[in-house]
């Protein structure tokens, strides 16, 4: 059995108003698709990565995957007319070349904030569960407006959470069930994530804590806060600190 990271990258960067899709812009010397893609790397216990992305981006990405030894990536798939097809061609590619008897992550190539002991509670949860879905708490309070105009409905937020990515499961479980979609929603209607997807046929999902910090890099404020993180977690290195020391020292 192995573990392989599914990242999709086929964003066109829109709403960062810079016209380079999102994932290729350099934060501290590095686009943001690298930055993702070395976590994985890194991590022990992943064995393969395989990424879905523009196809005429792939040639680009190929290169920046060369020159930033990411050595786990087994192969580079252009994604599809929805991020659905898109994560369907990484997970085909996947089971050609690993197999159909082992655990995804399907992970965003834009949240590149994703940490070791999230990857571990995802891959403990699909052992035990069958699937896992990093979710963090909801700390605003919901409202509910059918019209846009009015608060109709303000419900108890304790319930609520906000998914997140990785998202995981058995390989062969996911694509059984692109497939069951696809026979009458081709389209992937009203699915707008694997948790949704896996719902639709009547999965049971299990619930993985994540945290707030493992952010999806889609807006320049976004861009703003992942800068200000990579600077946090440099100054925590080069001192020394464990996390949440340096605002400990700060208070002194």
């Amino acid at each position: 059995m192995k573990n392989i990271a599914i990242i999709f990258a086929g964003g066109s960067g829109a709403r960062m108003g810079s016209g380079l899709p999102k994932q290729f812009i350099e934060v501290n010397g590095k686009p943001i698709i690298i930055h993702t893609l070395e976590i994985f790397e890194e991590h022990p216990a992943v064995d393969a990565i395989y990424v879905a992305c523009k196809e005429d981006c792939i040639s680009r990405l190929q290169k920046l995957v060369k020159r930033f030894l990411i050595s786990k990536v087994k192969d580079i798939v252009p994604g599809g007319a929805t991020g659905q097809d898109s994560i369907l061609n990484g997970l085909r590619a996947a089971c050609e070349g690993e197999g159909r008897d082992n655990i995804v992550m399907i992970h965003d190539g834009v949240r590149p904030c994703i940490t070791a002991e999230v990857i571990d509670a995802n891959l403990r949860s699909v052992r035990e569960y069958g699937s896992a879905v990093t979710c963090t708490k909801f700390f605003e309070t919901p409202i509910i407006s059918h019209s846009g105009n009015v608060v109709e409905e303000s419900p108890d937020r304790s319930s609520f959470y906000t998914a997140q990515a990785p998202q995981s499961f058995w390989l062969g479980d996911v694509l059984q069930a692109h497939d069951q979609v696809r026979k009458n929603n081709p389209n992937y209607e009203g699915i707008i994530d694997t948790c949704t997807l896996m719902r639709s046929v009547g999965k049971e999902v299990h619930l993985v804590e994540g945290n707030r910090g493992n952010i999806k890099v889609t807006t320049p404020e976004d861009l703003y806060v992942f800068r200000a993180m990579l600077e946090y977690k440099e100054t925590q290195q080069a001192l020394g600190l464990a996390p949440g020391e340096i605002a400990q020292n700060l208070k002194k």
